[in-house]
């Protein structure tokens, strides 16, 4: 089986944690692989670092795809930037690690709070509480406030402000778990947790392990509907190159 994660920003050494990560969590048959776009942001902590960063994701499904069998795909940001479009181009099953982590979250407590990076990001992350449907779970969603690049640049100050706040949320919110709220905190899971007192469920590997499920049970993204593949067209200007795509899977 082959997972292939993409790290929608394009800070090379926040890529490698996230493999090492989901390497570490996967199954002894799981092969995984890890990319990033080749232009985008280096963070991404808002709408438009986003919505930029979208194409990229997309772009990178279809490279791969092109190039190599892959069995499923972990989009590795807690925006979820582009995961719609990213399952439209690909038969295989393509996992957000926020949606993944509020999943495995609601399996093993009935409430649960998100620590994130900077504050702004926290309405992000109660928009996707309501899409996916979790806000009901979710007591609060608060941040650290700490810049995204903090996590490789800044690791143990960013690591003790994220513990601060975890153990906030364990006193003063009424819950039974925490959801990271950062793929780049993908290495932090068991520090923070054994620090803490509190189970802590972290997207990337979450993510990892619902796509070895998915590609399991023989679970492929469905293409009737509005998940079907993208209608071959004219693009121009910079995206020239995605015209008349045709897909090896249709």
């Amino acid at each position: 089986m082959h997972v292939h994660l993409i790290n929608p920003n394009t800070t090379d050494a926040m890529t490698e944690t996230i493999r090492l990560a989901a390497t570490d969590i996967a199954g002894p048959a799981t092969r995984v692989t890890a990319s990033q776009p080749a232009s985008g942001p280096v963070s991404i902590e808002g709408h438009f670092d986003e919505a930029i960063s979208a194409v990229g994701v997309v772009e990178e499904v279809l490279r791969m795809d092109r190039e190599t069998q892959v069995d499923a795909y972990v989009v590795a940001c807690f925006g979820d930037p582009g995961l719609l479009a990213a399952r439209e181009a690909t038969r295989a099953p393509v996992i957000g690690i926020a949606e993944a982590a509020f999943h495995m979250a609601s399996l093993i407590s009935t409430r649960f709070s998100v620590v994130t990076t900077l504050p702004r990001t926290v309405i992000i992350a109660e928009h996707l509480l309501d899409q996916y449907g979790f806000r009901h779970q979710c007591r609060r969603v608060r941040a650290a406030d700490i810049p995204v690049l903090d996590l490789e640049q800044d690791g143990d100050r960013a690591l003790a402000k994220i513990i601060e706040e975890g153990r906030r949320a364990k006193q003063e919110d009424g819950i039974g778990a925490i959801v990271l709220g950062c793929g780049g905190m993908a290495d932090l899971t068991d520090t923070i947790s054994r620090e803490v007192g509190l189970p802590v469920v972290e997207g990337v590997t979450s993510a990892v392990k619902l796509a070895e499920a998915l590609v399991g049970l023989r679970l492929a993204t469905s293409k009737t509907g509005d998940l079907a593949f993208p209608r071959p067209k004219p693009f121009v200007g910079h995206y020239q190159h995605l015209s008349h795509l045709t897909f090896a899977q249709e």
